[in-house]
């Protein structure tokens, strides 16, 4: 018969056991996101708050498919300790998304930073992360110059203004070479810190390869109204239009130009409105033959079936399908995790040392792998065009990636059907 008290030791004993057990099956590592997810460009920021959580769910718990962190639970080499986001939302307003980083780091004491979207809001944000010596993951934010700081504890995967204005660029030197009209240049961009720098980068090589610029517009972030921009572009009788412009701006723009009747060869995107899905549910066919930079079409699926996987995933959350800045943000939680991984840490310090060295291979992204020189950029970033077409955005360039022939010229809106 067992005494009453070996009885108790033995209830005690069980106790602290399933308790050990249970507080590490509760590990969590909590990572601090900004985003706009109130505000004027909320569907944006919730698009990459759906792509998160879904990057979350599959590295959290276990999935057979050849997406990195599937196969396994939580962080390996921290005993399967699970990701958390803490969000904080910008209200697409630098100044508030600096006060929720300042927030998130003192107050929630996350090791890390994600986000935000919106370049001058990164620019921002991360500021605040350099003074706490926090590393700060930027997804999407595609303004060259937020790597031009001289920070050190800055990381971003997208491809910047730069490199995607170089790539406009040789398209448009190829569709010269095959006799299209390409010369005459407009550039329409938001007074902020994305529109600014994408119009310096588009500048720069429209100047050092002989492209004339004939109209250089700048308007509101957030405007209500850009009739008065438009019939400038169609007194400019542009070639090429260059836009930087986010979601509801952009929207305005297509309306004004099929209004006005403003007809061009080709009109192209920088990262923004044009890649929001909204542009096409709102604006239906009027949204046909624009055309952007592209790091995700469901074109890639074809050539990668992986990615039909996650797509459904994050379809069942958003509605949607990827697109670029949300594959982006996915893919930020997988070097994230790989961060910590590799660090087999949550010090700040730590992290910051693996996101240097990273060297992850991941097929979400092109190029298939992500690395960052010694600025925090991701050197292995590949940027391609596609174009509006039947509703769905269709890889038209470069022709290596090519899924569908391009429409050229953009089709004039009074020969329209």
């Amino acid at each position: 018969m067992i005494s009453k008290g070996k009885f108790l030791v033995a209830v005690f004993g069980m106790i602290f056991i399933l308790g050990a057990a249970l507080a590490e099956a509760q590990e969590v590592i909590k990572i601090g996101s900004i985003y706009p997810l109130t505000g004027a460009i909320a569907s944006s920021g919730m698009r990459s708050k759906h792509a998160i959580e879904t990057a979350l769910e599959v590295v959290n718990n276990k999935y057979d498919m050849e997406i990195p962190f599937a196969r396994t639970e939580g962080i390996p080499s921290l005993k399967g300790a699970k990701l958390q986001i803490i969000w904080g939302d910008s209200q697409a307003s630098p100044e508030v998304g600096k006060t929720e980083a300042e927030r998130l780091i003192t107050q929630e004491k996350v090791p890390l930073l994600l986000g935000a979207y919106q370049s001058g809001v990164s620019k921002a944000a991360s500021f605040v992360a350099e003074r706490y010596k926090i590393p700060f993951v930027c997804a999407e934010s595609s303004s060259a110059e937020l790597t031009e700081r001289g920070l050190k504890y800055f990381f971003r995967l997208a491809p910047t203004d730069s490199e995607d204005s170089i790539a406009f660029f040789d398209f448009l030197d190829e569709m010269k070479k095959q006799g299209k009209k390409v010369e005459k240049v407009a550039l329409v961009y938001e007074n902020t810190e994305f529109g600014v720098h994408a119009r310096g980068e588009a500048k720069k090589q429209a100047d050092k390869r002989g492209y004339k610029i004939v109209a250089d517009i700048s308007y509101p972030f957030k405007s209500t109204d850009v009739k008065s921009e438009v019939l400038k572009i169609k007194a400019a009788k542009p070639d090429v239009v260059f836009h930087a412009s986010l979601l509801g701006d952009m929207m305005l723009f297509a309306k004004a130009y099929k209004e006005l009747k403003v007809d061009f060869n080709v009109n192209l995107s920088y990262c923004g409105g044009y890649h929001d899905p909204s542009f096409v549910q709102n604006l239906k066919k009027d949204a046909e033959y624009f055309m952007g930079q592209c790091t995700f079409s469901p074109d890639f699926i074809v050539k990668k079936p992986a990615l039909g996987k996650i797509n459904e995933m994050y379809k069942k959350r958003s509605g949607v399908d990827f697109d670029g800045v949300t594959i982006e943000a996915f893919t930020a939680v997988l070097v994230i995790a790989d961060a910590f991984n590799r660090a087999k840490s949550k010090d700040p310090e730590a992290l910051v040392q693996a996101l240097r060295a990273t060297d992850f291979p991941t097929p979400t992204l092109p190029g298939d792998r992500v690395k960052f020189n010694e600025k925090g950029q991701n050197i292995m970033i590949i940027s391609n065009i596609s174009q509006i077409q039947g509703g769905e955005y269709r890889v038209v360039w470069p022709a290596s990636m090519a899924a569908k022939e391009m429409v050229w010229p953009f089709i004039p809106w009074d020969k329209r059907k």
